[in-house]
């Protein structure tokens, strides 16, 4: 699968100076360990689709800085020249512990960890960040869109209002993984493999004396693909007329037209307009494409009035993440081990607290294949059935593990020494995984008002180790008294 090269200028500044102070103080080569989690559920959901995995590996293996990135810093007149010259041969060579792409994950679990010196694994955080947090938040977008349309197909039409060349390729990339099948984004498709899709645009329409010589000259020319856009005039006493008269033609030609679509107006009503229109004419096969600022709750609108519509092709609200609690996924990277000891962020909001050392995530599965909880345990621990298992965010409120569950590891080890270690799985079965995996979640957990809260928990070990941690640190801070 192809990906391009991201630069190693592609970070904070305080990474840089960070790392340059590690090495000044003779800290760098010591080793640490990173986590990367969320805090909240995007979309104010139920769930996240894990996603961006492949191109954040991609990015770690090739990290190098260049003579040009070299001498660029150099003239910010704030590195010394022996930490430059140490990054002359600096490479990523740690380790890597992630889920696979297409995984359903949820709030304060840890998603990637990073392993190694403690100037590579602090390196990487803003670019990991950046890849992971975008993708998996379109990717659960598009799981979201998805879910609401079957059994209808969503059609990515982002690229025109996504954040940016990359943000559109990203995007594309990642909706595909959510269930988005097709893009109308061409590059994606020569770099992921991506179906493409496509129709025209109210131009093609305008360019020609009227609407129905402009359908003739389409379907003239593209005679097995024609998706006629009907919205430019009037689309049911003018677009859909046309469309069918076009169909007739082509037929007697030996083609059929593909589709229609709709750009604007009451799409439910529209829809089931043109059904009735195109089926009287003969034609049942026409399937109907909307368009037009779709988002799961409007496509969910759409089909509780009963449209007929077949694809949606979705655009800006993909692209750019909107409605109720999108815009960003929250994630962050925090130090979880350094130099053998456990970390962990200590603040007044145990919301807050970081969940210290390395871990293991498990998923408890019933007999039935459906995911009952997480559990997030320590390094050397495996959740047992009956087990006592606390909230991570809030430790007073426990759990008892069901007694006839099994247990999955949802993370491996994907990169040892800065070398890849699973071989790269191809898009469709990411997108395939996280069909699966949405259908095993307890029922309620994809809603998109209120959905049911699926279960995270902490082991009893890594609560007590939490709970001493915060206890010393807590012990060994100064206190100050108010004047």
């Amino acid at each position: 699968m192809a990906t391009h090269r991201y630069s190693a200028l592609l970070t904070d500044l305080y990474e840089l100076t960070m790392l340059a102070g590690y090495y000044e103080k003779g800290m760098h080569r010591q080793t640490a360990v990173f986590d990367m989690f969320f805090r909240h559920n995007p979309f104010t959901g139920g769930y996240a689709i894990f996603a961006g995995l492949q191109p954040a590996l991609a990015y770690l293996s090739q990290l190098q800085f260049s003579a040009a990135d070299l001498a660029y810093l150099q003239t910010l007149g704030i590195f010394k020249p022996d930490f430059l010259n140490y990054l002359k041969d600096f490479r990523f060579r740690g380790k890597v512990t992630a889920p696979a792409e297409g995984t359903v994950v949820f709030a304060n679990e840890p998603l990637i960890t990073v392993e190694g010196e403690l100037a590579e694994a602090q390196l990487v955080e803003t670019a990991l960040l950046n890849i992971i947090n975008f993708q998996t938040l379109v990717a659960t977008k598009a799981a979201r869109i998805v879910s609401v349309a079957s059994p209808g197909v969503v059609v990515e039409f982002g690229l025109r209002r996504a954040h940016g060349p990359d943000g559109g390729l990203s995007e594309a990339r990642a909706a595909f993984i959510g269930g988005a099948r097709s893009t109308s984004n061409t590059w994606a498709g020569q770099m992921y493999g991506i179906p493409i899709k496509g129709t025209h645009a109210h131009s093609w329409v305008m360019a020609f004396p009227d609407e129905l010589s402009s359908f003739r000259a389409y379907a003239d020319c593209f005679p097995d693909q024609c998706i006629l856009l009907v919205d430019t005039y009037d689309t049911l006493a003018s677009g859909v007329p046309n469309a069918i008269t076009v169909a007739r033609e082509l037929r007697d030609k030996g083609h059929e037209v593909k589709g229609i679509r709709l750009d604007s107006g009451d799409m439910a009503y529209l829809s089931k307009e043109a059904r009735r229109m195109l089926d009287e004419a003969g034609f049942p096969g026409i399937q109907i494409v909307a368009s037009s600022d779709l988002d799961e709750t409007v496509i969910q609108s759409i089909r509780n009035e009963g449209g007929r519509i077949d694809i949606y092709g979705v655009g800006t609200q993909l692209a750019t993440c909107g409605g109720e609690g999108g815009g960003a996924l929250g994630g962050v990277y925090k130090l979880v081990r350094f130099d053998a000891q456990p970390k962990l962020k200590v603040t007044s909001d145990i919301s807050k607290a970081t969940l210290p050392d390395r871990k293991r995530l498990w998923r408890a599965v019933l007999p039935n294949g459906e995911y009952c909880l997480d559990v997030i345990c320590l390094e050397h621990e495996e959740p047992s059935p009956g087990a006592t298992v606390f909230d991570p965010i809030n430790p007073s409120r426990t759990k008892r593990i069901p007694p006839d569950v099994r247990f999955e590891q949802i993370r491996q080890v994907v990169m040892q020494d800065g070398q890849f270690t699973t071989p790269e799985i191809s898009l469709a079965a990411m997108a395939d995984r996280c069909a699966e995996q949405l259908s095993l979640l307890p029922k309620g957990t994809t809603r998109l008002t209120n959905p049911h809260i699926y279960k995270v928990a902490i082991s009893e070990q890594l609560h007590h180790l939490r709970s001493e941690l915060m206890q010393k640190a807590l012990e060994n801070q100064p206190r100050f008294k108010e004047d």
